[in-house]
Order: structure tokens, then C-alpha cells, then sequence
């Protein structure tokens, strides 16, 4: 992509401005730009369209998404540090790119833009799984985003996209299938990272259910807490603070069933019965 955007090898703009990747912000910079591109690619096309990124670091994916054609991007960035790198890339696409230094979990994020909204990131990994469920569950739906393509460690992936009976299903799955169509896209090794983490991250890609099981976000969050936050234990025990047996004959539900294999539409149920 130097050759595609002109701008300097991501190596050469870290060890210019001294970015050496700070662990308290869960920073691993991603420099191959083939793969930037790739992550950017898996958004689908970007004409027209205004792209939020929150973490760009150096401005590697950054890059890929406005060689891609993004209308505009409106980075999130916490490290000052960055900031200067993110303005040469500014000055490279006049009046495409808009950085906001700030902490992204204090951002209101539906006010950054209007029109066509798609969120692209390789998020920081100790905010990642905060930031997810923030744009998942907002009152309003659907979702002033049309699509969010997130790098996650493997881990945190797998258990966006697991369904009932699977190992990873817990809590993030059912909010994910609840409002949400989630698909692993691809992984990514830790050499593609520096420095490289310990662990392999993957390429979530989501998309809005325009019309999801009608269900209290609230009561929702409630019911799923407290199945999992038990979740070796029946249910009659692990939901006894929310009702328990009462509330599963509500709901219509079996008792001596785990949390684990209960579908999507059986938790939004016991979250409306719990309401109801």
C-alpha cells in the first residue's frame, strides 16, 4: 500500500514519531498492509460511506480504509503520541479524515456522523468486549451503524459467534444473536502485530437484525448474568434470585436445563416473562 497511498512504511512512521506500543492500552499496532487492507475489504464497499475507528495507532488500517474510498473517517484515538502520525495521513486525504482524541468508552457515538455509518477497528484488547456490548445495546434500534467489522483476541471472537450447546456461548453470544447476524471472518497470526501478542486474534464482522425478538435490554442483561454467572448449575438454582422455578414455568422452560443450552429466543422469553 506505499506504493498505492505514497505515504511512508508504517515501520518508518513508528520509528519516526517513537511509538513503541504501550501494554496499559492494550495497544498492538498492526503493520502488514495487505492485511489492513484485507480487514477494510471485509467491511464490503466503502463509497459513500463514513467509517469510525476507534484505536488507529499509527493509522495502518486507517490507511486502508481511505485508499478503499471511505467518504470520510472519524478516528477515536486515547495515545497523544499518535496523533501527530494520524495528521500526515489527515494532510495526505484533505477532508476525509477527522481525529478525535479521546477515551472511546465516554464517546457518544451516534453523533459522530450522519448517513451511512460502518464501525472498523482493531480494537484495543482491554476495551474491546466493553465497546462491543455498548453498540450492541443501545434503547434505539436499529443501530446508527450499519455494520461493525472488529478485531478481537480468538477467544472473545469465538464467543461472539457461538450459539447454544457450543463451549464459548455465554453471555456475549446471546446479545450477539439477539440483535445481530456474527461471523468469524478470518484469523490473524501475532507476528502480523507490534509488538506480537500471545495470543491469535480473528475478524468479527456483524450486521444489525432490522427486527429482533422484541425484549427489554435490561432484563435481558439480568436473566443472562445470572444463568451463566452459574452456569455448571440447573437453572432452577442459577436464576433463584430472578424467580426461579416460577419464572421457568412462566417462560415455559425445564427447570434442570443448563444456561448453555438455552437458544436465543428462549432467553429473550424468560427476560420478557421476568418483565411481564
Amino acid at each position: 500500500m506505499a506504493a498505492l497511498d505514497g505515504l511512508p512504511p508504517l515501520r518508518d512512521v513508528i520509528q519516526r514519531h517513537g511509538l513503541d506500543a504501550k501494554k496499559a492500552l492494550g495497544q498492538n499496532f498492526l503493520l502488514d498492509l495487505n492485511l489492513t487492507q484485507k480487514i477494510a475489504r471485509t467491511a464490503g464497499p466503502l463509497d459513500g460511506v463514513t467509517v469510525i475507528e476507534v484505536g488507529p495507532g499509527p493509522g495502518g488500517l486507517t490507511r486502508a480504509i481511505l485508499a478503499l474510498g471511505a467518504k470520510k473517517v472519524v478516528a477515536i484515538e486515547r495515545d497523544a503520541r499518535c496523533l501527530p502520525a494520524l495528521a500526515e495521513i489527515a494532510a495526505h486525504y484533505p477532508g476525509r479524515l477527522d481525529v478525535i482524541e479521546a477515551d472511546a468508552l465516554k464517546i457518544p457515538f451516534e453523533t459522530l456522523a450522519n448517513g451511512p455509518v460502518r464501525i472498523i477497528a482493531n480494537l484495543p484488547y482491554n476495551v474491546g468486549t466493553q465497546l462491543l456490548v455498548n453498540w450492541l445495546l443501545p434503547e434505539q434500534w436499529p443501530p446508527f451503524w450499519q455494520s461493525m467489522t472488529l478485531m478481537f483476541q480468538r477467544e472473545v471472537g469465538l464467543r461472539i459467534v457461538a450459539g447454544a450447546d457450543d463451549d464459548h456461548y455465554g453471555r456475549l453470544g446471546v446479545l450477539c444473536g439477539w440483535r445481530t447476524k456474527a461471523r468469524m471472518a478470518f484469523d490473524v497470526s501475532p507476528q502480523a502485530f507490534t509488538p506480537p501478542p500471545k495470543v491469535t486474534s480473528s475478524v468479527v464482522h456483524l450486521e444489525p437484525i432490522a427486527d429482533p425478538i422484541p425484549c427489554s435490554v435490561s432484563a435481558l442483561e439480568k436473566v443472562t448474568q445470572a444463568a451463566f454467572g452459574q452456569r455448571r448449575k440447573m437453572l432452577r438454582q442459577s436464576l433463584k434470585s430472578l424467580g426461579g422455578e416460577a419464572l421457568l414455568a412462566r417462560a415455559d422452560i425445564d427447570p434442570q436445563r443448563r444456561a448453555e443450552t438455552l437458544t436465543v429466543d428462549e432467553f429473550c422469553r424468560l427476560a420478557n416473562c421476568l418483565n411481564g
